[in-house]
């Protein structure tokens, strides 16, 4: 066995999977937000256009910030950063909560309330965003080159299961009041926290001797590439998941029964369909991925072209189950794609690299939701099926580009 063929730092399986939940949290507590923050900061008084600033400006600093806490992970230990992050998480999303019960009670009104909103949604993207990078690099410590896209994988799968378990979390917790969703979070956000402080090992110190990496630069030619692709992914997979509620809600054109209202139906309807994406991801991750192990850059350009076919059958098809089975695909598509992304951009670098390589990874997903649901709301107002379109075109030229390069480059770099 080889020195590469070792963990670093290995996790027991019960360790990683601690690190998972903390993943669902953080996704969670994010959608959570989203779902909830924006209508009622228009009851508060703020007009759209001022609500989108405070959370894109948020996500914005969230996103150019992840780096920066790669560094400090790699200075202070993954789990102190990890277990700060959580906190930070839930303290932050906390002092929102009071601001905004105090706009909605009066107390604070007219521009003062966008500017206290604003302030304080700003400590969110400056103190969360530590948990990815930390934890996709303390995964990356955890595991070989032949194993490291099912971990790094399993890390994405978590996420995208707690993005969709925020917007359920919220239709539980709303009958118990409007801001109950983002308490639940807030519980969760710190559960995780003292989970991850109890069961990780301690941060083993660093000798003397050792000098730390030197943080790979963002247009580092060895990642940068990798980083690039992963933006345009999460581009394209932002401008769908902007508009999917409203082109279901087009679509089926609900009415009001006895049973459910017509926005209770949309509600239903977009939630079955983002299951189904989250079946589709958990099935193909732990059901072949993580077994199998397969080789990142042969499930690259196959995952990839799952998800754009299941993009252009969600508008081909009429009958909702067949969209449910599109979004189905989708999520089969995105268990081989993400993970194998991830693990080929982590595999650019050498070892001691690696963990670094990893936090500027991680940088990819939110920047991408910065601006794909903007111009995924833009193509709708001029076709509803244009952002689903749009994204399948980006996606195929993404498979193409794996297919054609990416397949072709050494697993580790020479």
């Amino acid at each position: 066995m080889t020195d590469t063929d070792k963990p670093l730092l290995p996790l027991s399986v019960f360790q990683q999977a601690i690190i998972g939940i903390a993943m669902v949290a953080m996704g969670a507590g994010m959608t959570i937000n989203f779902v909830v923050v924006a209508p009622l900061a228009r009851k508060a008084g703020l007009t759209e256009i001022e609500v989108a600033g405070i959370l894109t400006l948020s996500a914005a600093l969230y996103a150019l910030l992840i780096p920066t806490w790669g560094r400090l992970a790699d200075r202070f230990g993954r789990k102190r950063v990890m277990v700060f992050s959580m906190f930070a998480m839930g303290l932050t999303n906390m002092v929102f909560v009071l601001a905004l019960q105090a706009a909605l009670a009066g107390i604070v009104t007219g521009l003062s309330t966008f500017f206290l909103l604003a302030f304080v949604r700003l400590w969110f993207g400056l103190l969360a965003p530590g948990l990815q990078p930390a934890a996709m690099a303390a995964m990356t410590d955890a595991t070989t080159p032949l194993t490291r896209a099912g971990g790094l994988g399993m890390l994405g799968a978590c996420m995208s299961v707690g993005s969709i378990i925020g917007p359920a979390g919220a239709t539980v917790l709303a009958p118990f009041g409007a801001l109950m969703p983002i308490w639940g979070s807030i519980i969760f956000n710190m559960s995780a926290g003292l989970l991850l402080a109890f069961t990780l090992p301690p941060t083993r110190k660093r000798p003397k001797s050792n000098s730390r990496p030197k943080p790979l630069a963002v247009r580092d030619p060895r990642v940068f590439p990798h980083l690039a692709f992963l933006f345009c992914y999460f581009f394209a997979i932002g401008m769908v998941q902007q508009t999917m509620s409203w082109f279901i809600e087009d679509r089926y054109e609900f009415a009001d029964t006895a049973i459910r209202s017509a926005e209770e139906a949309v509600v239903l309807h977009t939630g079955i369909a983002f299951a189904c994406l989250a079946a589709g991801m958990i099935i193909m991750q732990f059901g072949y991925v993580q077994p199998r192990r397969p080789d990142p850059r042969k499930i690259l350009p196959v995952g990839l072209t799952f998800v754009a076919i299941g993009y252009v059958c969600a508008d081909s098809f009429f009958p909702f189950w067949s969209l449910a089975l599109s979004f189905f695909t989708i999520g089969c598509g995105a268990a081989l794609a993400v993970p194998a992304a991830n693990a080929l951009g982590s595999l650019s670098v050498k070892r001691h690299e690696q963990a670094s390589a990893a936090a500027l990874l991680a940088a990819a997903p939110p920047s991408g939701f910065i601006f794909g649901p903007l111009v995924g709301a833009t193509l709708y107002s001029f076709m509803p099926s244009l952002p689903l379109y749009s994204a399948a075109g980006v996606l195929s030229v993404l498979a193409v580009y794996a297919l054609l390069v990416t397949s072709r480059r050494p697993l580790t770099p020479v």
